[in-house]
């Protein structure tokens, strides 16, 4: 398996990266080829097409050895499921899966193709193995029973976001990270109010808090 590209969008570091790709449609990325596969050739007739999937690696996942149960922190880390039976990270492959929405194929004299992309659910430089054109007829399945996972988050956090800190984040970035905050970035299972956070986004450290569904951002450097 050779890593073909890379993507890179605002997230560093694992912590507060959506739970699954197409829950924030508005986070954006830049899929760049490696050197090798720096062939316009390669994505030709890529355009037709409004969605793509992507193969990865969880490169920060990977285990030496496997467990066949995990506990998904989406049944409050207290449920074992098998490893199948779960999206977890922690894989006898470390593979991962993503549906995203193809915005536009440029072709970039020094890069390349670059594909942009939004929705995504991966953290920046995760290695690519493979990209496949989304095909609506055999790839969307409306009817489909998801188990544990078959209702999105029942609620949104509300965001108390000062105008003053609001301020330090740049325009474009402002509707993305309020959506990743409304989504809660925390483990699942955590609930402590008093204890402040930080999230890497973007070339900042967002610092906030979460109390009774309320969260406040308390610092942005």
């Amino acid at each position: 398996m050779k890593t073909i590209a890379r993507i890179h969008t605002d997230f560093p570091t694992k912590f507060g990266i959506p739970r699954q790709s197409g829950i924030i449609e508005s986070l954006q990325g830049r899929i760049v080829f490696e050197p090798e596969y720096r062939n316009a050739e390669a994505v030709r007739g890529l355009e037709e097409f409004s969605h793509i999937w992507i193969l990865w690696e969880f490169s920060e996942a990977v285990r030496d050895e496997w467990s066949p149960t995990v506990r998904p922190p989406r049944l409050g880390g207290n449920v074992r499921k098998g490893v199948f039976a779960t999206r977890s990270p922690f894989r006898p492959n470390p593979i991962g899966l993503s549906s995203v929405k193809l915005e536009s194929v440029e072709i970039d004299p020094k890069l390349g193709p670059v594909l942009h992309v939004s929705g995504a659910d991966l953290m920046d430089g995760t290695p690519i193995y493979d990209i496949k054109p989304y095909i609506a007829y055999t790839d969307s399945h409306p009817d489909a029973v998801s188990g544990f996972a078959s209702k999105p988050a029942e609620y949104l956090l509300e965001v108390d976001f000062p105008e003053t800190l609001l301020q330090k984040v740049p325009e474009c970035q402002r509707e993305s990270l309020i959506a990743v905050l409304q989504h809660d970035p925390r483990p699942q299972y955590h609930d402590d109010p008093k204890r402040v956070y930080g999230m890497a986004f973007g070339g900042m450290e967002v610092k906030f808090k979460v109390e009774e569904g309320l969260l406040t951002v308390v610092g942005i450097s």
